[in-house]
């Protein structure tokens, strides 16, 4: 009977990971889709990529599938034929990484979960099948260049702090159900305006847009397969890009390259940086923008606490963690707020105290 999850530690998958000699395209994809056994599709896909050595992070529910992926060049074909053979995913549409470098992932993880994405929505009369219009990266463009046109970042703050479309509405939220509630207050008495919404792969501002078409909002469009997508479109047309910055990715890469635009700083010096790190401390993991500067200064860490701790040996590192709430009280007043850009200065209050 095949194994139905991993069993090799992180430490010995990266190595192996990286001693592949070949290349892997790294995608993604989503669908929202009625499946009834969502627990025996999820089984099924684990032993179907498992055997393509397909990595991931992968949620199916009984309202579709999400998935993040790298699959090896060779297998693309099979994975492709397998995927389309179920007629609940016939043709769905994969974006490319624009700088898929393969080691997106390092093992597959396949989970089950009441929804692809956690929205809060509890209204049993909202139907998310009935989205807003899609548009390509051309029609987006045009249509940011009306000034009459509101733009909506469907992301977290986090994601909008190193990259983002110019003039765009970004919430000051840490999560997707957050941000529809945010949304819906900014657009109060707009309901006759036109709306664009973008996100990193389109499957937050799909739903989004079905929501608010559901709110009355009468002209709602989407931009299509997101950021992801529309970087590729810009590339391959020569279009201009009016997203500047990074695109914020949910693997190991963090971020991917749009234009060459810093728009966000370092949160402990304030200098011009977007690159995302979690902190070293294993009690910690903080996700925070760190320059080399301090990187080298805080040895990768975000708090002198933290410093301190990475210090010790192994062995007093786990004594310490023992019993302990993770992402203990030393860093949880940032960590509850997810180091949004006007805290850098809290980051300085932790370090001197």
């Amino acid at each position: 009977m095949a194994l139905l999850y991993n069993r090799v530690n992180k430490h010995e998958l990266k190595k192996k990971l990286q001693e592949e000699t070949f290349q892997r395209i790294t995608l993604s994809f989503y669908r929202y889709v009625q499946i009834e056994n969502p627990a025996l599709l999820r089984d099924e896909l684990f032993k179907q990529w498992s055997a393509l050595n397909c990595f991931g992070r992968i949620y199916v529910a009984h309202e579709g599938i999400n998935a993040q992926m790298s699959v090896p060049e060779h297998n693309w074909e099979q994975f492709k034929q397998q995927l389309y053979s179920d007629q609940r995913f016939a043709d769905v549409p994969f974006k490319i990484a624009v700088d898929g470098n393969g080691k997106s992932f390092y093992k597959l993880g396949v989970k089950v979960r009441d929804k692809v994405v956690a929205d809060g929505i509890e209204d049993p009369d909202f139907d998310p099948s009935n989205t807003g219009k899609y548009l390509n990266a051309q029609e987006f463009n045009e249509a940011v260049a009306d000034p009459d046109t509101i733009v909506v970042d469907m992301r977290n703050h986090y994601e909008s702090e190193v990259g983002r479309f110019m003039g765009a509405f970004c919430p000051d939220a840490d999560t997707f159900r957050e941000e529809l509630p945010q949304v819906i207050e900014h657009l109060k008495g707009k309901e006759d305006k036109k709306i664009l919404m973008y996100c990193t792969g389109g499957i937050r501002c799909e739903k989004a847009s079905a929501y608010f078409k559901y709110k009355g909002f009468k002209d709602v469009n989407h931009l299509q397969g997101g950021i992801i997508q529309y970087a590729k479109e810009v590339n391959e047309q020569g279009l201009e890009s009016k997203f500047i910055g990074k695109n914020f990715v949910f693997d190991e890469r963090v971020g991917e390259r749009i234009t060459a635009d810093v728009i966000a700083q370092c949160h402990q010096c304030g200098s011009s940086c977007d690159n995302h790190v979690n902190c070293k401390n294993d009690d910690c993991h903080l996700l925070f923008i760190q320059c080399d500067e301090c990187a080298a200064k805080m040895n990768g860490c975000c708090t002198q606490n933290c410093v301190d701790i990475v210090a010790l040996p192994i062995e007093e590192q786990r004594k310490l963690r023992k019993g302990r709430i993770k992402n203990g009280p030393e860093c949880l007043s940032v960590y509850k707020s997810r180091l949004r850009p006007n805290l850098a200065k809290e980051l300085q209050k932790l370090r001197l105290g």
